[in-house]
């Protein structure tokens, strides 16, 4: 905690990867910058956002040749490289982005200090908000492996999301971790290529025969189930 009682932003993320080292996508959130040894990656996604949604207050016959359509026509651009270059290694795809993608986020940042956008406007936000992420947002070119968008992670909190809005609440503070982990658990099976069913019917069998942790999580599983 910090001055006043107000919650300090790094002291979760700082203590839940404090063995972590590496690249983590993230979205805009300041407790996923600056943490030891961790790379944040932003997102373009939420880039895009913004820009969205200052269109969205543009006269319609307008919007074509607004400058929110224009910050949506270079995130989008963006995106068509990344869906052109799929199919590419993690090291093709690197320097590809080297050689055609860096120039459009430059040109896209030489625009968006061109602005002359009120501050407190919703096209003001959407340059703010682009400027103030850009150290985070160009990580994705250092590593082909990397993704312009947290995307990913935001579709696998999505399942606890809506259960959340049917559930309301969590009766007690270790029913909560308990479900934060089981949750956390399913979906890092998902994203291991295995079927969660098979998973924890391997898990419940091999558990109780003295299997240690390390050997049942799923990294450790796949490819035996």
């Amino acid at each position: 905690m910090v001055g006043d009682g107000l919650f300090d932003a790094y002291e979760h993320p700082e203590a839940f990867l404090k063995n972590f080292k590496g690249f983590l996508h993230v979205d805009g959130y300041e407790g996923y910058h600056d943490l030891p040894g961790v790379t944040a990656v932003g997102c373009w996604v939420h880039v895009k956002r913004k820009w969205v949604d200052a269109l969205k207050v543009v006269p319609k016959e307008k919007q074509p040749t607004s400058q929110a359509a224009r910050g949506i026509a270079f995130c989008d651009k963006l995106f068509h490289f990344e869906k052109h270059w799929a199919s590419l290694t993690p090291e093709e795809r690197r320097e590809k982005r080297a050689l055609e993608a860096k120039p459009v986020i430059d040109e896209f940042y030489d625009w968006v200090g061109s602005l002359n956008a009120l501050p407190k406007s919703l096209l003001g936000e959407a340059a703010y908000y682009a400027v103030s992420q850009r150290k985070y947002l160009e990580n994705y070119l250092l590593d082909g492996r990397l993704e312009i968008s947290n995307n990913r992670a935001e579709r696998s909190i999505k399942p606890f999301v809506i259960g959340r809005k049917n559930w309301l609440f969590a009766n007690t503070v270790g029913g909560a971790e308990a479900s934060a982990i089981f949750y956390s658990l399913m979906e890092t099976a998902k994203e291991n290529g295995l079927n969660p069913y098979e998973y924890l019917t391997r898990v419940f069998r091999l558990a109780p025969n003295g299997a240690g942790v390390e050997a049942l999580l799923p990294w450790a599983v796949s490819g035996h189930v």
